[in-house]
Parts: C-alpha cells; structure tokens; sequence
C-alpha cells in the first residue's frame, strides 16, 4: 500500500508540474497564425460560377506550404482542406441572405466531403499535429485568430458591400490526410439558384 500511495503522490507532483509549465510557457496562440488583413485577390487558377446575381469564385488550398504559411498549421494532414471562397453580388439593393446557402463538395469519386465548423476544423487540427495538453487561453486565442480567416456566413451581405470572400473547410471522406484529391466540385444550394463550380 506505501508503494502505490508514493508512486500516487510522484505522478501528482509530476502533473502538477506540468500545468504550471503550460500554464506559464503557453500564454500565446497554440499556433502563430498571420494576422487577418485584407485578402488579397484570388489566385488566377480560382473558378467561378455565377446564377441570379450573385458570383461565386473558389479556389482549394491544397499545399501543406500554404496552410503553414497561413496558419502555422498542416492542416491538409488532419484531413481538413481550407476552401477559399468570394462571393460577389450585384442585384436590386436587397442583401443575400448568405445564412440560406448550403455548401457541398464532392469528389471525382463521388464521396462527400463534409463540410466543418470552425470548432471542429480546429479540433481536427489539434489532433491530427498531436496537441492534447494546453493553456486554455492559448486555444482561445488560437480559435478567435483560426476564426477570423473564416467566411461569415451569418451576416446578410448588402448590395453596398458587393462582395465577401474568406474560407470554408471540409473534411475528407475517410478523414485521412488530403492527397491532391481529383474532380472536386462544389455545388452551393440555398441562393436564388444553385450554383456548381468544378474546382480542378
């Protein structure tokens, strides 16, 4: 019984240690993620679709460069593809209601990608680069600065703002890291009239 009591107060002492050393050492973002300016325009390789008014232009963020780049994060490994969208429109002044619109995508395979929060695009990236123990507030900090690169899709856009462009992200079929997929289309429903775009 002393053994195990002992051994109890030694793995303790041990964790004890351990949250104050995160608690101290961890008082940044999980991930250095850049700062959230003004995008700059869409790559030449983006496709476009456009159906009553509103032009939607897309374009995949495929590299494991450019997402650490952006995010200080692989997150092609964690089986999250980052999907960067604008929407554009030009109608009779009445704001789209961009909450309506529904977003898929399928792959030249026919699989569906699932489409994924914020939350659990962050979630799949926390798991997938092995970080498990964290200072709360570092994942706060990280989520809030994940969040600002991510297309607001609650807020009416109105006909003076013409255009919002950001990112979706989705998930793989089989949640595997993302491997230079083929025929991905995204088709948006929702809008006045569905939209397609064949992204490569």
């Amino acid at each position: 019984m002393d053994h195990y009591a002992g051994f109890r107060q030694v793995a303790f002492g041990l964790m004890l240690g351990l949250l104050v050393l995160l608690s101290t050492a961890c008082s940044g973002s999980l991930f250095k993620v850049k700062p959230v300016v003004e995008l700059p325009a869409l790559p030449a390789s983006a496709r476009s679709a456009e159906s009553g008014g509103v032009r939607l232009s897309a374009a995949p963020l495929l590299s494991d460069e450019e997402s650490q780049d952006l995010f200080e994060a692989n997150l092609p490994l964690g089986g999250v593809l980052p999907l960067r969208i604008e929407l554009g429109y030009q109608t009779d002044g009445v704001p789209l209601l961009v909450k309506r619109a529904r977003f898929h995508l399928h792959d030249g395979e026919g699989h569906e990608w699932k489409f994924l929060s914020t939350k659990q695009a962050i979630a799949r990236i926390l798991k997938a680069n092995g970080v498990f123990l964290y200072n709360p507030y570092s994942r706060k900090e990280f989520e809030k600065d994940f969040t600002g690169y991510a297309v607001d899709l609650k807020t009416p856009l109105p006909f003076s703002e013409h255009r919002r462009q950001g990112f979706l992200f989705f998930q793989t079929p089989d949640k595997a890291p993302v491997r230079s997929p083929r025929g991905l289309v995204l088709s948006v429903t929702g809008l006045s009239q569905p939209l397609e775009i064949h992204l490569n």
